[in-house]
């Protein structure tokens, strides 16, 4: 498996123009147990090669405290690209299979599907004891996947990256933060996307939430928090954003722990919660917008 990240701040000040304050990216080459063999990141981060070795998911999520802790408290690009390896390496796996449907599995590779889907129980909502994924029949576990149009086939050139192509088994995880200013609210949105290509040309989406926060200005509290589930793998999952409003009166800075306290396991949605805990860089987004916005005008008035 080899993966590929970009992320950027893109700052649009009216007055000023568009700029880019802060990018990262990284290539990475897990291997297909999400064991990293080799990491290599812009800007270079040599602290980062000690991340080989690690496995994908909250062992990962630690060691990337521990040795690059500098970018977490920064909020920067870089570190929200490393954060997204755990979920996205997990997808990679799911975007891969669209391309051979009808290749049949050895009873070995079956019983080894049916013991994870066992081992899933208690980890999210979604695979809750008493949700129909875990005690109903194949109707509760039919996948919800949609085609979708690629993200960045929109009038807005600035709203996306210029994505890649892929083809061949590949598969693509995408977020967009959006902050901006309504008197004394921040008003923040997120959009998030897991999708694959397919071998006529489409692509196929297996998760994609949105979400959006109002947060107190000054105290950088939450006000207000609505999720918009679009696609996910089951029916019961959208479930999950019922309790989305527990967010509130909470300080944004604090959702890359907060949200693991409050929605842990059952609670709460694994994506879900993914989306939540990348509005923690809400604070740096709007402080560099509060800077922006500070700025004496350039050019020239005629």
């Amino acid at each position: 498996m080899h993966m590929t990240g970009h992320a950027r701040d893109l700052l649009t000040p009216a007055r000023n123009g568009a700029a880019h304050p802060r990018r990262g990216s990284l290539h990475g080459a897990p291997h297909p147990q999400r064991e990293i063999i080799a990491l290599a990141t812009a800007p270079e981060r040599p602290a980062a090669t000690a991340l080989a070795g690690a496995r994908a998911g909250s062992q990962l999520r630690s060691a990337i405290a521990a040795t690059l802790g500098d970018e977490l408290a920064r909020g920067t690009p870089l570190y929200l690209l490393l954060d997204d390896i755990a979920g996205a390496s997990l997808v990679a796996n799911w975007g891969a299979m669209q391309w051979f449907p009808d290749r049949a599995l050895s009873p070995a590779e079956q019983a080894q599907i049916d013991a994870r889907h066992a081992s899933m129980e208690g980890v999210c909502m979604g695979f809750s004891p008493d949700s129909p994924v875990m005690i109903g029949g194949p109707e509760g576990r039919a996948p919800h996947h949609h085609r979708v149009a690629p993200l960045d086939a929109t009038p807005d050139a600035l709203a996306w990256h210029r994505l890649a192509a892929q083809q061949g088994p590949a598969a693509r995880r995408a977020r967009r933060i959006d902050v901006r200013f309504d008197e004394d609210r921040i008003l923040a949105d997120t959009h998030f996307q897991d999708s694959c290509p397919l071998p006529d040309g489409g692509r196929l989406a297996v998760h994609e939430y949105l979400l959006r926060v109002t947060v107190d200005r000054e105290t950088l509290v939450i006000v207000s928090a609505v999720a918009d589930p679009r696609i996910l793998p089951f029916s019961y999952c959208p479930a999950a954003t019922l309790s989305v409003d527990r967010l509130v009166g909470t300080s944004v800075a604090s959702l890359r722990q907060t949200v693991l306290e409050l929605f842990a396991r059952t609670q709460g949605c694994t994506h879900l919660n993914d989306t939540m805990r990348s509005l923690a860089e809400v604070p740096q987004l709007a402080a560099a917008l509060e800077q922006a916005m500070q700025e004496p005008a350039t050019g020239i008035s005629v």
